[in-house]
């Protein structure tokens, strides 16, 4: 396979990557034919991968423009993936001119090719850590750009299903939120398991084949991520009914819940 020139050099184009694989669904470019023959044969056995995944990119919009809306000039997306399609740099600051983005993954892939996109962006930068490794939101290169002692969003977009263990990511999202000043906000969306279907299960043993293990949860499961905090309304809802920016009567159900709280 042919390397475009884009492609950071070092990075394995023959793997299918989560990031690549995401980006794809959302039509972004960064991605290559490995990806694309993955990411087809989900659509093939789950039409609705791709309105899903765009749906869930269209939630963390609106949770950025909300947050931004409520003054705060600083985001953390952890586990962000690739920054192209909707990414938070752009949507922040197009309420918040001058906003700061952190944008943190442990994926190499993901850490090179953000690098190359945020080269010329002075006011967001890609940190390469493993949020179950450290207390993310203090490292050195997260601070130089956040400062801790104001109020930051903090984005968990579609990323908490990756962490298995109910335990470690109760336990992560109360060290993130301990370390938050009162009136920031977390925002988080996550695949769930409520009413799965036969084709939704296949397609989750494909994934956890051939990319990651992925944990589904309930809406119970996924509102306890909140406790402590003031949930913004709606609550915690399937992801098209978070604040949508149009509002129809047609409902189609969705894999998945997200939420936004607020600190006090």
């Amino acid at each position: 396979m042919d390397r475009p020139a884009w492609a950071p050099s070092g990075v394995d184009i023959e793997t299918p990557s989560i990031a690549r694989v995401y980006d794809y669904f959302l039509g972004g470019s960064h991605n290559f034919a490995a990806d694309r023959a993955f990411a087809d044969r989900m659509i093939a056995a789950l039409p609705h991968t791709v309105p899903v995944a765009r749906e869930n990119r269209a939630f963390v919009g609106r949770a950025v423009r909300f947050i931004a809306g409520q003054g705060v000039d600083q985001f953390v997306d952890i586990g962000s993936g690739i920054p192209t399609v909707g990414n938070v740099h752009q949507v922040a600051a197009s309420v918040r001119p001058g906003a700061r983005v952190a944008y943190l993954d442990n994926d190499p892939v993901a850490i090179a090719h953000s690098r190359a996109l945020l080269a010329d962006v002075p006011d967001a930068v890609i940190v390469g850590a493993d949020m179950l490794a450290a207390p993310v939101l203090r490292l050195p290169q997260v601070r130089a750009v956040i400062d801790l002692d104001r109020p930051v969003g903090v984005l968990l977009a579609a990323v908490l299903h990756f962490v298995t263990d109910g335990d470690q990511a109760r336990e992560l999202v109360a060290g993130l939120v301990d370390a938050l000043a009162p009136g920031s906000y977390l925002a988080i969306s996550h695949a769930s398991d409520d009413d799965l279907d036969d084709d939704a299960r296949r397609v989750e043993g494909m994934y956890t084949r051939a990319v990651a293990t992925l944990a589904l949860r309930t809406r119970a499961e996924v509102t306890a991520f909140f406790d402590g905090l003031t949930l913004v309304e709606p609550g915690v809802v399937q992801v098209p009914q978070w604040r949508p920016d149009t509002v129809t009567d047609e409902q189609q159900p969705y894999p998945g819940y997200a939420g936004v709280g607020r600190v006090d």
